[in-house]
């Protein structure tokens, strides 16, 4: 059907006007490079948003009975307006490898080849042909509805009730069906991935080592993500030759999703293991809340593991194999009943010891880590023994310390590196070392913030359907493309495609977060024992190397 001649002859003059050109805006950048494929996706979504308008546009003109033009006339304006926006299109198209350039020169990508008009343009016509299809089936199936109801009820009213008979069976069979089918089918996939063990993946046999023979904690039930973090990091060897003094053994802790029944007893054998292995006979301890497949960035962890030489524990709980999106959308209590029962099994027994004989608290999450991470704790419960600090990397848009401290920024701040107050207790930093702010000391609760101006993550704002959002005033971020400007609807699309392009990003940009921007976070947030900068150059080149 989609095939038919006559199914695209019948299209709204009006609905291809406007929608040609959102298709043409599609093609301007935005936060991040985009593929083909997930440039035809936007460009396929611009176009349907892009009809609709004109569509209900030209619906409301007639409902009013608001003059109309001739025959002879409409087709004048529809021939005239059809070429003005082809050309519109072309131009665009031609101006589009350059507009992708422009992102890709300031993160240090290699230029696009072109903008491959052909793939574009036939996923944009699938994309928007499907959602036509979807549409007209949605009309035909109230239309039989409400024509039958006619029968029975005024006309009026069986015009209404046919609409919520008809998104009531729509979203009946696409919530019962199909969304319950693909996401069975995911959440198979995810198990399946974290049961895998890897080749290289061997138990360790230190009985400090979560997993070992000795260990509260079977190897196999610490899932794929847990085995990683725990097998993984700077040796002592490493250390040493970094240093060339005595260092010790990192701690890592992790528990898996399959380890234990509840959230609560994973959180106490958490605290258990970390007993166990003398985590609090360290001099830092931080607790990790993973993203949602349970994956902890090793950028975080081993850079804070060499600044501490070694003496430092962290431990996390996974609470998902889910992608962190899917475990957003299906089971957000689950993460946020984690990081809090882990949060007060840790910070609990922490509280417990004598304050000069503890090690040093800190939180830390990446992503919906960081969201969950965030509200694992009250400030009203920990100001009487407050722990030390966290750092928080690339938060997402709904974290609510964030979103109250940007929104409630000094005046003149941007908001992609806003000033909170007296910065005190929140401060934010990017790619460059801002942590430290001369005459501004820090409390003794220290937040930091790492985030990049290019993290469609951090910066996605629904009201950019019809407004721009205040990231895009001057001035701009260093990653974020002079040539990327707010057009409605246009926009928030544009974005919402960029939160799934994170797989082009380099390091550094978007929301691939560098070890050498956690290198700067971490000193300035932990202050290590006679830590220079020149060992701070020497660490981000073994890092970038």
């Amino acid at each position: 059907m989609v095939l038919d001649r006559r199914y695209w002859m019948s299209l709204s003059s009006a609905g291809v006007l406007f929608g040609t050109l959102f298709f043409a805006f599609s093609l301007t950048p935005s936060l991040l490079p985009r593929s083909a494929l997930m440039q035809g996706v936007v460009s396929g979504l611009s176009l349907a948003a892009g009809y609709a308008v004109g569509v209900a546009g030209h619906s409301l003109w007639r409902y009013l009975e608001l003059p109309s033009p001739s025959q002879r006339v409409e087709r004048g304006i529809t021939i005239v307006g059809g070429a003005v926006c082809l050309l519109i299109a072309v131009f665009f198209l031609w101006k589009a490898s350059g507009w992708q350039d422009s992102i890709r020169i300031l993160m240090d990508m290699e230029p696009v080849e072109g903008v491959r008009p052909f793939t574009v343009g036939l996923i944009t016509l699938l994309v928007f042909g499907l959602l036509l299809l979807f549409a007209r089936l949605f009309r035909r199936t109230h239309q039989f509805i409400s024509k039958r109801l006619s029968r029975f009820i005024p006309r009026r009213v069986s015009f209404v009730v046919g609409i919520l008979t008809t998104v009531f069976v729509f979203w009946s069979i696409m919530n019962g069906v199909l969304f319950r089918y693909a996401l069975r089918a995911a959440d198979l996939s995810f198990q399946r991935v974290d049961a895998l063990i890897e080749d290289d993946a061997e138990q360790p046999r230190s009985p400090l080592k979560t997993g070992s023979p000795r260990s509260l904690l079977d190897w196999t039930s610490l899932g794929r993500a847990g085995r990683e973090f725990v097998s993984s990091g700077p040796t002592v060897a490493q250390l040493k030759a970094f240093f060339n003094e005595e260092v010790r053994d990192p701690i890592r802790v992790y528990v898996g999703l399959n380890s234990a029944e509840t959230a609560d007893a994973r959180a106490r054998l958490a605290l258990e293991e970390l007993k166990r292995v003398g985590a609090f006979e360290r001099s830092v301890l931080v607790i990790i809340t993973p993203t949602g497949t349970g994956w902890v960035d090793p950028g975080a962890v081993n850079t804070v593991e060499y600044l501490h030489r070694g003496d430092i524990a962290s431990v996390a709980v996974q609470y998902s194999y889910l992608a962190s999106a899917l475990a957003l959308l299906l089971e957000p209590e689950h993460g946020a009943e984690t990081a809090e029962v882990l949060f007060a099994e840790v910070y609990g027994y922490w509280t417990t010891l004598p304050r000069d004989r503890r090690p040093a608290l800190y939180l830390h999450g990446l992503s919906l880590g960081a969201l969950h991470s965030d509200g694992s704790f009250d400030i009203y419960d920990v100001i009487g023994d407050v722990f030390d600090g966290a750092l928080w990397s690339g938060p997402p848009f709904r974290s609510e310390t964030w979103r109250s401290a940007t929104d409630r920024r000094v005046p003149g701040s941007p908001a992609w590196l806003p000033r909170f107050r007296d910065s005190s207790v929140i401060r934010f930093t990017d790619q460059e070392s801002r942590l430290e702010v001369p005459g501004l000391p820090w409390g003794p609760l220290r937040i930091a913030f790492l985030q990049y101006a290019s993290d469609p993550i951090v910066f996605f704002e629904p009201q950019m359907l019809y407004r721009a959002p205040e990231w895009m005033s001057s001035p701009r971020g260093a990653d974020i493309s002079p040539s990327f400007g707010w057009i409605p609807i246009v926009t928030m699309l544009q974005v919402i495609a960029d939160m799934r392009a994170g797989d082009i990003t380099p390091q550094g940009h978007g929301h691939n977060y560098a070890a050498e921007d956690y290198i700067d976070a971490w000193v300035a947030l932990t202050e290590p024992a006679g830590w220079t900068g020149e060992d701070t150059k020497r660490l981000k080149s073994l890092f970038a190397e």
